[in-house]
């Protein structure tokens, strides 16, 4: 899906890809033709399975690395829900604006469906309480789309992807 934050982006250190193709064989994607763009890839049109993957990274100063990589947790951890599981960045941000602040202006922080919640940290994320279901995440995320179209005409796109029953 080209993972991504603070303008890193997996698509930038991608060089190849090895898929195992819905009719058995093994490809080698390069990173071009992954077509990686804003929170998708070509796995989003075609069935396939990363296999591996290999990365081009730059040399840089270990202390610079090791100092980027310190700011960048911290970041994570004063404004997402580490706290709790997620799956991550729920909804895709919608252009020019940010999802979870939509979702905080409909009144939605701390909204819940039996065990999953609109986490009240970060809107844009959907946390397990505890005991949360499939089903009841799903519920969720759909009264949250609901809710901001109806108050805001903005259509949130899911940034997840559901697999298996509900």
């Amino acid at each position: 899906m080209n993972a991504g934050a603070y303008d890193g982006e997996i698509r930038f250190v991608t060089r190849s890809v090895r898929l195992l193709m819905p009719d058995g064989s093994i490809r080698d994607y390069s990173g071009r033709q992954m077509a990686f763009g804003y929170r998708t890839s070509v796995l989003r049109s075609i069935d396939a399975v990363a296999l591996r993957a290999q990365f081009e990274l730059m040399p840089e100063d270990p202390e610079k690395v090791r100092a980027r990589i310190a700011d960048l947790a911290e970041r994570r951890r004063s404004k997402q829900p580490l706290e709790y599981p997620s799956a991550g960045s729920t909804f895709k941000r919608p252009e020019g604006m940010f999802a979870g602040k939509l979702i905080m202006d409909s009144g939605l922080a701390g909204y819940s469906v039996g065990g999953a919640q609109v986490s009240e940290k970060h809107c844009g994320f959907v946390i397990n309480k505890g005991g949360a279901t499939s089903a009841q995440i799903r519920e969720l995320i759909g009264d949250v789309q609901k809710k901001v179209f109806e108050d805001t005409g903005v259509r949130l796109e899911r940034e997840v992807i559901f697999l298996g029953e509900f």
